[in-house]
């Protein structure tokens, strides 16, 4: 196996304009699987280990240039003020960063399938046969419109023949330039000042490169890329949302074969740094986004959207929507909830259904049914918030945070208003608003007195179905009526 070879720099052309994009967003920064396309072609090229990583920036560069300050604080950023062509963006960035001894890679910002493991062998090639430029190329099936590879009987490149210049023999190659190379960087800094301008374009093509260099008797390689696909750059948003299927096929075929099950990867989406153990499960129709980490055992879906998210061990997650959580072991949230960021789920807990919680923490196996918000708390262990119950947390001016403590029964329809501190094994009545603390083993009851006026609605509301429904209901029952107050442990929902 050949050593680990380091190159002395990765040049990234990301200057153009992607007019056919038609947005307002550079098109190298359109994302797809949780990275930018730039930040694709720059992961692979990390891969290299490169001494410099250099990005030629141009159209909308602000935009360029403060999202790899953001992602890639490494990269080394070059203007190309005017468009010039390929061969004039990389002498812009010899020019600026100074010439470079050892191996350069050329390659372009808007190929996102690209992987590292294919410049790496494209550095291979090159170093091994010695070559003065070595040139990505593929087979494609369909190669119209492609500048093909023309080889020599040794197998280095003789030419390399636009599809508009060739002959018809040479239109029968499939074999096609991808528009990478790999130079040595001595003799790359001289050719390019010897390209000229005397074509259509005027413009400086980095091919020409190519031609000088073995016009000078140097050899002129080709490395040939496996997977046609991953050469493929992307022009337009159809080829956008093609790229970001073609990826997403790739990582949920890495995740499935490392012991994931995915049981519908049509419509499962999973961004490039997701992670998930073994006998993981992903339901139809989920997407997970960002640093979202799988634990062994987990389930996740169907319906579910997760960002950020920690699922532990053995725990369940239906038809959420769930940003910055971390859920435990063996945890039961959904269906049809919202964890936001902050929010912490100890084992065994569970939040049920229209539940939204942020910032919030609950123990070890306290539950959240159903119809409730949780915000800025801390549940203990074993408790029970009942149905309809709000955190109530913003004082219009700042948030306050509650504490709910260990086995605590929380009545339904509940307002709990920060800050309060309910204690440890306390009881509180349907339908109270909580103010003040409530001690241990207290019963908190905050709630006005009910009163039954009797005969209101015969009197009020007379002729109408109500009415008569009161009347009926008066006779059958002999005119008694019922009224007072009662609170007690079966105000709390279970």
């Amino acid at each position: 196996m050949s050593a680990r070879r380091t190159p002395a720099a990765v040049v990234v052309l990301a200057a153009g304009e992607g007019t056919r994009m038609k947005s307002r967003t550079s098109k190298i920064l359109h994302e797809l699987c949780g990275r930018s396309m730039l930040g694709h072609v720059l992961a692979a090229a990390r891969a290299l280990e490169p001494q410099r990583l250099v990005v030629v920036v141009g159209h909308r560069r602000e935009q360029v240039v403060e999202h790899l300050a953001e992602r890639f604080p490494e990269a080394e950023t070059v203007v190309q003020e005017r468009r010039g062509g390929t061969g004039h963006a990389v002498r812009t960035a010899l020019e600026q960063i100074g010439e470079l001894r050892g191996t350069v890679v050329v390659t372009n910002g808007d190929h996102p399938l690209l992987r590292g493991e294919t410049l790496a062998a494209l550095v291979r090639t090159h170093e091994d046969e010695g070559n003065a430029v070595t040139v990505l190329s593929t087979e494609m099936p369909d190669a119209t419109g492609y500048g093909r590879m023309i080889r020599a009987a040794d197998g280095s490149v003789a030419a390399i023949v636009e599809h508009k210049d060739a002959t018809e023999a040479q239109r029968a190659v499939h074999e096609i330039n991808v528009g990478m190379y790999a130079f040595d960087g001595a003799l790359l800094a001289g050719a390019l000042k010897r390209i000229t301008t005397d074509n259509a374009k005027g413009e400086e093509y980095i091919t020409d490169a190519v031609a000088i260099l073995r016009g000078d008797g140097h050899r002129a390689g080709a490395h040939l890329a496996a997977d046609w696909v991953e050469t493929q750059g992307v022009n337009d948003k159809v080829q956008l949302a093609q790229a970001r299927r073609q990826l997403n096929d790739r990582i949920l075929e890495a995740h499935m074969r490392a012991g994931v099950t995915i049981v519908d990867p049509a419509t499962t989406w999973i961004d490039v740094d997701v992670t998930a153990e073994p006998d993981a499960v992903v339901h139809p129709g989920t997407q997970l986004h960002g640093s979202t980490h799988l634990e062994e055992g987990a389930e996740v879906g169907p319906g579910c959207t997760l960002t950020d998210t920690r699922v532990g061990a053995g725990a369940t997650v239906v038809n959420a929507v769930c940003v910055g959580a971390e859920i435990g072991p063996e945890v039961s949230v959904g269906p049809y909830a919202y964890l936001r960021k902050g929010t912490r789920l100890a084992r065994k807990a569970k939040v049920g259904t229209y539940v939204e919680m942020k910032n919030a923490q609950v123990g070890e196996g306290s539950k959240v049914p159903h119809l409730t918000y949780v915000g800025d708390a801390e549940i203990g262990a074993g408790s029970n918030i009942g149905a309809s119950s709000v955190f109530v947390n913003y004082d219009g001016v700042a948030k306050h945070r509650s504490v709910i403590g260990d086995h605590v029964k929380v009545g339904s329809d509940n307002m709990i208003v920060a800050p309060v501190t309910v204690g440890d094994g306390a009881y509180t009545a349907a339908g109270s608003v909580i103010v003040q603390d409530v001690p241990p083993g207290a019963m908190a009851v905050a709630r006005g007195r009910q009163r039954n006026i009797e005969g209101w609605v015969e009197r009020r509301r007379a002729g109408t179905p109500a009415a008569e429904a009161a009347r009926r209901g008066r006779d059958a029952d002999g005119g008694a009526g019922a009224g007072g107050d009662a609170g007690g442990p079966a105000d709390a929902d279970g």
